[in-house]
């Protein structure tokens, strides 16, 4: 969709307080507007579009017990290389040879 906003324009707003059982929710972000719009299709009990400020931004309202945030710690360099090399030796070669025979055999 063509805004008209520069991607600093197109933001991600989350609003709530300690009184009030819901989180207020305003995204330009697709992936987010989608998964909430899928959510509120299939819990309106729990969460509901409120407002499309025609700029390619949502709002929703959701439950304050159904949204979270999740903080994820950093790997230590060590930890990245183990699984980079878990990877080689195990995973990602294997897998691409798995999708390549797959495609090609009928």
């Amino acid at each position: 969709m063509i805004t008209g906003l520069t991607k600093k324009q197109k933001t991600t707003s989350i609003f709530f307080d300690e009184h009030s059982s819901t989180v207020e929710i305003l995204t330009h972000n697709s992936d987010l507007k989608k998964r909430l719009k899928k959510y509120a299709s299939e819990h309106p009990d729990l969460c509901r579009q409120t407002d499309d400020d025609g700029q390619g931004g949502l709002e929703f309202e959701i439950e304050k017990g159904r949204f979270s945030v999740r903080l994820t710690a950093p790997y230590s360099e060590a930890r990245r290389q183990q699984y980079s090399r878990q990877a080689k030796e195990n995973g990602i070669q294997n897998r691409k040879e798995e999708k390549n025979h797959a495609e090609t055999d009928f």
